[in-house]
């Protein structure tokens, strides 16, 4: 029996050594026999063999007549041959080869007579346009070999062959046990403190692509009765079992524990991040896995363990990862002593591939949803440096990329509108959009790393927005400061604003709690401008250090009560249903490098920013004004 492994074990020694030992244990495919007809991306478990000929008789393959060959000899259009209405037989394509016959003529060449007869001029070899016995496919010979995918083709091919039904390899069936006192299953109104369970969504979805069936149990708490009841059920009824692993506040994880009663753990905890928690086990050739319970974590250990063991059970072969090198865009730090798995946005400027991190938090499920491609750091690595040279596993085809517009910079939904509007009018063109600040934006341009940023900085000594900036920071010029919209920045709050907040000399109260930008944002350094106009000393409002990145996860926090106030823009405030007490209306710009200005897919969001329904989204978002967007405002 192997021994528990408690240390951080290699992802690869440990997927290696638990593979190896559930086979020793028994572990292999299972077969089934299913209609043929139902067949379509099954994998066959033994070679199928024809059960009759096809075609199993002589068909005529073309439209005409047939007739005794022998009749025809000699013909030629100065001989030609006029056939009575006794000596053929008319046929359709398909048709058997009536007695008698041992040719067809085509009605191509056929000539019909006023007085009924046929006329010929020329000669019919036997067996012309006559699909003969097992011409496609013979009685007993082999139309598929084991483990080959069957596709729509193969189906036609084996009934054709006879073959009603067929033995395949079986679909693993995958149980996964969410497990958790917060859980609860998905729902428009969540209460405080609940958890939408999702997970198992996302993994039977993944199960299900790589040709798996998935069952998911009831929601079972943290106690460890229960967990051992449902997975004693679990194992009876699939596979494989998986169950969420992980602490709930103020509860103990009971899954090892529970697992240890019915099978063996051999690995708690693997060196990889996100996905530490994971757990290794199994009970006789069945695999039990322990998901860390934050959905990033669950997607890493799936994919890294579950997604080779589903292979093997499915006779399917290993998909094979495409990669390409990367030059990053922001630096990256990472633990020693873990693989850690970092997603990254990506797209091609001047004909080099860029890749932007996303957020790394094992929560954080939208940024695999919106990711490019993974970074893979490491055991022995503490991160990359910007400009590094990377590998990257690719999530997205290269062509796809290579249509694709880079915008690093300041965050506003009205991005996420112009995107939507450029996929709407141009199908094969997407904004990738990473949100790292004005400041972090023009950077990325002055390095070459994005077509376009979107900046709204203003020059505390001059009230003007993003010009001095430019002239500072890209002195070598070789960019344009496009128009696009002026934006009402001010005081999100929560909705009634219970605290009277007027202006921002009250956020220095009592309890007030306030939530900040990020620093290099424009929106920070507007907040920093305006205390400093109100002669406010920022450290003395409470929240000042707690950032966010975009206005909305600002206004999120405000509606659920988790701060009381934080500067944003009206659209953000206007979705979340929140007071707003307007501060300034601000300049926001595109920033973009003349490198990128003629490409056809820039010009074409330019055309969507000058649309009317661009101007119609903006209306609907609130708190814009909307000047002569796309003119070019300055150029260096």
């Amino acid at each position: 029996m192997a021994s528990l492994q408690t240390e951080n074990t290699d992802i690869n020694t440990a997927r290696q050594k638990y593979i190896e030992l559930l086979k020793q244990n028994g572990m292999t495919p299972k077969t089934e026999t299913i209609p043929t007809a139902e067949a379509s991306g099954r994998v066959t478990a033994a070679p199928i063999y024809a059960r009759i000929n096809a075609p199993h008789y002589s068909a005529s393959a073309m439209d005409g007549i047939a007739l005794d060959a022998k009749l025809t000899y000699g013909t030629t259009e100065t001989t030609p041959l006029f056939l009575d209405i006794g000596d053929y037989k008319r046929v359709d394509t398909g048709d058997p080869l009536p007695d008698g016959c041992d040719t067809i003529i085509m009605a191509e060449d056929i000539i019909e007579m006023a007085d009924g007869r046929i006329k010929l001029t020329n000669s019919a070899a036997p067996w012309q346009h006559i699909r003969q016995i097992g011409e496609d496919i013979c009685a007993h010979e082999m139309i598929l070999p084991s483990y080959t995918r069957i596709t729509p083709y193969a189906i036609g091919a084996m009934i054709a062959g006879g073959v009603a039904d067929i033995a395949v390899i079986k679909k693993p069936i995958v149980g996964f046990i969410p497990k958790g006192n917060e859980l609860i299953p998905p729902t428009a109104d969540p209460g405080k403190g609940d958890v939408l369970e999702f997970n198992s969504a996302i993994f039977s979805a993944m199960l299900r692509e790589w040709g798996a069936d998935a069952v998911t149990y009831p929601i079972v708490g943290d106690d460890a009765a229960g967990i051992r009841q449902v997975l004693e059920t679990a194992l009876s009824e699939c596979d494989i079992v998986l169950m969420s692993a992980g602490i709930s506040s103020n509860n103990e994880d009971y899954t090892a524990a529970a697992i240890s009663t019915i099978g063996t753990v051999l690995y708690d905890g693997l060196a990889i991040k996100p996905g530490k928690p994971a757990i290794l086990a199994y009970s006789d050739s069945k695999p039990i896995l322990g998901i860390p319970r934050y959905p990033v974590s669950g997607i890493i250990v799936i994919e890294q363990i579950l997604k080779p063991i589903i292979e093997f059970l499915s006779h399917s072969a290993p998909e094979a990862y495409r990669y390409a090198d990367a030059v990053l865009s922001k630096s990256v730090v990472s633990a020693i002593g873990y693989r850690e798995f970092i997603r990254v946005r990506m797209g091609y400027v001047k004909d080099k591939l860029i890749a932007t991190p996303l957020g790394r938090g094992s929560g954080i499920v939208t940024s695999f949803m919106k990711a490019d491609g993974i970074i893979e750091v490491p055991q022995d690595a503490d991160g990359y440096e910007n400009g590094d040279v990377v590998s990257v596993r690719l999530l997205t085809h290269v062509d796809e990329l290579k249509h694709s517009l880079v915008a690093i910079g300041s965050h506003d939904p009205m991005l996420d509108e112009l995107s939507d509007l450029l996929r709407k009018e141009h199908g094969s063109i997407s904004l990738a959009s990473a949100h790292v600040g004005s400041m972090g934006g023009l950077i990325a341009i002055r390095r070459g790393e994005a077509h376009l940023a979107g900046i709204h900085l203003l020059d505390e000594d001059t009230g003007e927005y993003n010009v001095s900036f430019i002239k500072k920071h890209i002195p070598k010029g070789g960019v344009r400061l496009i128009e696009c919209v002026k934006r009402t920045q001010g005081l999100m709050l929560r909705k009634g604003n219970p605290m009277n907040i007027k202006g921002f000399p009250d956020l220095t109260r009592n309890k007030l709690r306030y939530v900040n930008r990020q620093k290099g944002s424009g929106t920070r350094i507007l907040f920093d401008y305006l205390c400093g106009n109100t002669g406010i000393e920022p450290s003395l409002i409470y929240g000042f250090n707690r950032e966010e990145y975009t206005h909305m996860s600002v206004a999120a926090l405000i509606a659920a009560d988790s701060a009381d106030a934080g500067l944003g823009i009206y659209s953000a405030a206007k979705l979340y249903d929140l007071d707003f007490v307007p501060v300034c209306d601000e300049q926001y710009d595109l920033l973009i490098p003349d490198h990128a200005w003629d490409m056809p897919i820039m010009q074409n969001l330019l055309e969507i920013l000058q649309s009317n329904a661009f101007r119609q989204r903006l209306g609907e978002l609130g708190g814009y004004t909307v000047g002569k967007p796309g003119e070019v405002r300055f150029r260096t």
